[in-house]
């Protein structure tokens, strides 16, 4: 088993998940609860982790994480937390159970409200160590929450803001690419397109870390070899590893911070009405960001064309948008169920959202009322 310590413990490999016994003694967890969903529950990805749970820990189970997490699932499942007297969490999902998790072990220890530690509102230096004991276990190879610094959590009124800082990372991640044989291919091509997504807006990140910059592009290379593969054969073990990998990486390069995409797909997330899933709004604004960004970023393009399989000088936004062609996914924001209505409040969103401000190119009001019109057809 590869023990790899890159901002936190990830245990890797196919059977990582036997480890979270060992895990839980490790770090002094007795009464964990499980923050996951009903889907997740229904599919019986919580049987491995009763299984692995060797030394009969008194598990607690919350199921009820929503599509993207808010405020109200947060308080709720700290009710049932501090009802409980666990100890520590054990995040078992996607982006949401995982993002639920992260301000759950963040309000067990620190005093509400949540929007005080949102770090657009200076929250960051509010975090402290003191947060409580969190394994995370992905069951989707996309949004790299695992070792993430953020929970992108949505408040009561409408604004979808990141609770941001390097105590929110989980302590353990563990990523067993198994937990992900059996998802559906239109998910497994969402989140694959959320982790492609995280690679490629953090290699074109104009902050210097040469480190992240290549765990960012061998991130890209794998997504562009073994997505497909993922999508078109969900039982492909090899495929689901580098797809679980490439997810990992993504999430391990968000310290140089992301970008418009994630700057428009933040509010996006946020509507009550439709229920946008994120890996999907990113794979769908990502052309027109890569467009918009072209000719701001030296020579990245020209070092992603060759890890993308692209010949040199090639469209790199065309080839997104045949990618998620193939990957039968949606080809613009309308489809998705997104009205004219609601882009004043998603420009006013997108201008304030933390994402923006590592885009490589400046993008004010009117920049992202261009890149929403473009992102609608």
């Amino acid at each position: 088993m590869a023990l790899i310590s890159y901002l936190t413990k990830i245990q890797f490999d196919h059977g990582a998940i036997s480890l979270l016994d060992e895990e839980l003694k490790i770090l002094g967890v007795e009464r964990p609860m499980i923050v996951t969903d009903q889907g997740v529950r229904a599919a019986g990805l919580l049987e491995p982790i009763f299984r692995a749970n060797a030394e009969g820990a008194e598990l607690t189970i919350f199921d009820e994480t929503p599509g993207n997490p808010t405020e109200e699932a947060v308080e709720a499942a700290l009710k049932r937390y501090k009802e409980s007297g666990c100890d520590g969490l054990i995040a078992v999902g996607g982006g949401s159970s995982l993002d639920l998790a992260k301000a759950v072990a963040l309000l067990a220890t620190h005093a509400p409200p949540l929007e005080q530690y949102a770090v657009i509102l200076g929250g960051l230096d509010k975090i402290s160590p003191d947060v409580a004991p969190l394994i995370a276990v992905p069951t989707t190879a996309g949004t790299g929450s695992e070792v993430g610094r953020a929970a992108l959590i949505t408040l009561r009124d409408g604004r979808k803001l990141a609770f941001l800082g390097p105590n929110m990372i989980p302590n353990v991640a563990i990523c067993d690419p198994d937990m992900t044989l059996g998802l559906p291919p239109g998910l497994t091509a969402a989140t694959g397109m959320d982790a492609l997504t995280h690679c490629i807006e953090t290699f074109l990140s104009p902050r210097e870390n040469p480190p992240a910059d290549a765990i960012a592009l061998d991130g890209v290379g794998r997504a562009m070899k073994f997505l497909e593969r993922a999508v078109k054969d969900g039982t492909d073990r090899e495929a689901r590893w580098n797809m679980m990998m490439a997810s990992l990486q993504g999430g391990m390069t968000f310290q140089k911070g992301l970008g418009a995409v994630h700057a428009m797909s933040h509010p996006l997330g946020g509507l009550a009405e439709p229920v946008l899933h994120h890996g999907t709004l990113n794979a769908v604004i990502l052309p027109a960001v890569l467009r918009f960004n072209a000719g701001h970023t030296g020579d990245k393009y020209d070092k992603l064309r060759p890890v993308m399989g692209l010949a040199p000088g090639a469209d790199v936004a065309k080839s997104i948008e045949e990618l998620n062609q193939r990957l039968d996914l949606p080809s613009n924001l309308r489809e998705m169920g997104v009205s004219d209505d609601v882009l004043p409040r998603m420009v006013k969103g997108a201008v304030a959202d933390h994402s923006t401000a590592s885009n490589p190119r400046p993008a004010d009001a009117k920049d992202y009322e261009s890149l929403f019109a473009e992102a609608m057809n």
